[in-house]
């Protein structure tokens, strides 16, 4: 489906969408981090995916993803995001 499928303001919504696609991940990624604290069991692997997939968007090296995901390490997920948000 080409961008000649949607309407003018479609294609603008879309168009910013892409052009802050950074800012929505590490958003997201925050948003993990408290659910994270909160889950566990099904949920908890699911999110932990989730977060590897925003960290990989988000050009984090992937060293560093797989050390924080291996680890399941919530706080350095937090600290990670902090340094994100700082470069923001």
């Amino acid at each position: 489906m080409g961008m000649e499928d949607y309407t003018r303001h479609q294609q603008g919504i879309i168009k910013r969408y892409y052009e802050n696609i950074d800012q929505v991940a590490w958003q997201r990624l925050s948003e993990l981090v408290g659910e994270l604290y909160l889950a566990s069991g099904k949920k908890l692997e699911k999110l932990w995916a989730s977060a590897a997939n925003f960290m990989k968007k988000l050009e984090v090296p992937q060293a560093r993803i797989d050390s924080i995901v291996e680890k399941r390490d919530v706080e350095m997920l937090a600290k990670l995001v902090k340094e994100l948000m700082s470069k923001e």
